[in-house]
């Protein structure tokens, strides 16, 4: 039995007055009788008596009510209890992060607990091939993931950075000692992809198969993590991009980073299953732009 018809037949026997219950429930009058309707079809008898200037409950609708009321209230009670648990901010919130904790994470973390004393974040490392997996499949909750996202089953929140890129090389390569390169010039450097089932637009983000103007960039091999990457850039296998904060972050004597000029801005966000959306994932989110914009996670 549908608990909306329900629901309009209690309040309808309150106010015995279909335009009333109608706004008491945000409904029209006629959505009105149309569930009073089906719920009369369902019995299989009259539960009101109805004339152009009153309403009343028949006898079988009183009977009806008396029977309806403590099982409606406790129905009712229930509802509202899980939306009130619904709105809480609570327990265990999963957010998976792509290889480096920067301060975007981190900072968006401390944010967020600050804010939730009731709600522990627990970290997961997202692989960088494989960055939505673990989200589908409900092992984490949010992500911090590399935007734009085209995935339709994916909600995605707005960019909480715009950071420049650098190019990973071995300490040993000719490129290692420039103060920077222009991104038509990668053109003449192989880049270490990434193997796994990362969207194809995913993997062109990270490692772009062309130059801005079109050119050809060739292929160095692939891989499936950051640390994986660095250890084939430490080599001289070939050289791999990473957004500036990660560069930082892997600083290391057989590694160079050298600054990119003309490639588009990485842009970090969040991203969680759409129609999966919590009150802790909606605060988790909140908290995250509100930390990238009191810092200066916006300046490229």
């Amino acid at each position: 039995m549908d608990f909306r018809e329900l629901e309009c037949f209690v309040v309808l026997s309150e106010e015995l007055h279909f335009a009333r219950t109608a706004e008491r429930l945000y409904l029209s009058p006629g959505r009105v009788s149309q569930l009073m309707r089906s719920l009369e079809t369902r019995i299989g008898g009259r539960l009101f008596q109805r004339t152009s200037r009153r309403v009343r409950l028949t006898p079988l609708g009183e009977r009806f009510l008396a029977d309806l009321r403590p099982a409606y209230e406790g129905l009712a009670t229930a509802v509202n209890r899980a939306k009130a648990a619904a709105r809480e901010v609570t327990g265990v919130l999963r957010v998976g992060f792509l290889a480096t904790p920067t301060d975007v994470v981190t900072g968006g973390v401390r944010a967020f607990e600050s804010r939730n004393p009731g709600c522990e974040v627990e970290l997961v490392e997202i692989p960088l091939s494989d960055p939505f997996s673990r989200l589908r499949a409900g092992q984490v909750d949010i992500v911090f993931t590399l935007l734009p996202v085209d995935e339709p089953d994916l909600a995605v929140g707005e960019g909480l950075n715009r950071v420049s890129y650098e190019l990973g090389v071995s300490a040993r390569h000719p490129l290692a000692g420039r103060a920077s390169i222009g991104a038509e010039e990668l053109a003449g450097l192989p880049l270490i992809g990434l193997d796994g089932p990362a969207p194809r637009a995913w993997r062109e983000r990270v490692t772009p198969s062309v130059t801005p103007s079109g050119r050809p960039i060739p292929l160095a091999g692939t891989v499936t993590t950051s640390q994986e990457g660095l250890t084939q850039v430490a080599l001289g296998r070939g050289g791999m991009l990473f957004c500036a904060p990660t560069a930082a972050h892997h600083r290391r004597p057989d590694v160079s980073f050298v600054p990119v000029v003309g490639l588009p801005p990485s842009i970090l966000g969040l991203a969680w299953a759409r129609g999966a959306e919590t009150a802790a994932i909606r605060a988790f989110r909140d908290a995250a732009a509100r930390h990238a914009l009191g810092s200066e996670a916006l300046v490229a």
